[in-house]
């Protein structure tokens, strides 16, 4: 029996602007350093302002 995963889409959960500022929050202190993080998390919330 094979296991089925489904892609999870952080911006299905963005719905107000204080749960935009709490994920960028979240993710500033997950970054490792390099902005990685920080620049996926600014770009979930632009697709989810669209």
């Amino acid at each position: 029996m094979s296991e089925q995963f489904s892609r999870w889409d952080p911006v299905d959960q963005l719905k107000s602007e204080e749960d935009m500022a709490m994920y960028l929050d979240a993710c500033l202190e997950e970054d490792p350093g390099d902005g990685s993080v920080v620049r996926a998390a600014l770009n979930d919330i632009a697709r989810a302002q669209a």
